[in-house]
């Protein structure tokens, strides 16, 4: 099936004129989208905060990796595998550190992040260590990433929109509330962490797939800091805020190639700047809605409309009293 979709992919690219360069932006847009899916059900709607998600990355990508080198299973299975792995994993650690309070579970989150990478750095038999893990089957085209990115939004959208989503955003808003109208709090917020590793893992495994080269380096703390950037920009309690914000802070780095250097400083910034301004990010507590979006078109236009028949008739009367002045 995979070979198939690779066909597809490959004749569908060339028949738009699709090079390889804007592919590999596409595929990136993707993943980033996948991932900060998850991290905007545990934060947007949980407001649960974790610098742990680059650490499932990672468990899915390596999962993935070794089972498709090492024992020939299909691309297919082993993201499935990878997901499942590293839900697995956030659900034993959530039944650990979700019921600390404050900023101690994300404390314990970043430590977990940073505890995984140095295990695969120091696992060099399985792993490969810091020289990284090579030989990955290329099997995530384009295509079949959109189509991973579509069946991750619509679960994503149903789970969100469900009782068990209500009951998220109940917690969210006031947990003492919600435990007071019979809402298991500390259930309810493990299977928000779980579901957000599941969807790390996801990506993590795409990732490997797309550049068949993996190291630990690749998902250290600056890639859960960017998780959390964008799920941020894009707008917390938005899943269409996220994706968005995903695609915004994967394109602008291709657009702005010579300031990648300076891209940590960039997010920084655009976060301060989307605090002061509009904390709630591009899409705060909202989704898209063509029929906002044709009003805001309409309001827009029809002010633009009348700011320049108000500037050509004040034109008109400045030249009317000029003549009468002659």
């Amino acid at each position: 099936m995979l070979e198939f979709l690779n066909d597809i992919n490959a004749q569908f690219c060339g028949f738009l004129g699709i090079n390889s360069y804007m592919q590999g932006v596409i595929v990136m847009v993707c993943i980033n989208v996948i991932a900060v899916l998850g991290m905007s059900i545990l934060t947007g709607f949980t407001r649960l905060f974790s610098f742990g998600n680059a650490g499932f990355m990672s468990i899915g990508a390596y999962t993935a990796a070794i089972l498709t080198v090492e024992f020939n299973v299909n691309f297919l299975i082993a993201i499935v595998l990878g997901a499942f792995f590293a839900g697995l994993i956030a659900y034993l650690l959530g039944s650990i550190t979700l019921r600390l309070k404050g900023d101690y579970f994300l404390i314990t989150c970043l430590g977990f992040g940073e505890c995984v990478r140095v295990l695969f750095n120091y696992t060099k038999d399985i792993t490969g260590g810091s020289a990284g893990y090579p030989g990955i089957p290329n099997y995530s085209n384009m295509l079949f990433c959109v189509v991973c990115v579509v069946l991750a939004f619509f679960l994503a959208w149903r789970l969100i929109h469900s009782k068990y989503g209500r009951n998220l955003t109940a917690i969210r808003e006031n947990e003492l509330a919600a435990e007071a109208v019979g809402v298991d709090a500390f259930r309810f917020k493990r299977m928000s962490f779980t579901v957000s590793a599941i969807y790390a893992g996801w990506a993590g495994a795409l990732y490997a797939g797309y550049l068949m080269y993996i190291v630990p380096s690749s998902f250290n703390l600056a890639k859960s800091c960017e998780l959390i950037t964008t799920t941020v920009i894009g707008g917390l309690g938005s899943l269409t805020g996220s994706v968005l914000g995903a695609v915004i802070v994967t394109v602008l780095p291709e657009i702005f190639r010579s300031l990648s250097n300076y891209r940590m400083l960039i997010y920084s910034f655009a976060v301060i700047v989307i605090i002061m301004f509009k904390p709630s990010g591009l899409y705060g507590y909202r989704e898209f809605s063509i029929k906002r979006f044709c009003r805001g078109v309409k309001k827009y236009f029809f002010l633009a409309v009348n700011f320049f028949r108000n500037f050509g008739r004040k034109k008109v009367t400045e030249a009317g009293e000029e003549e009468s002045n002659k």
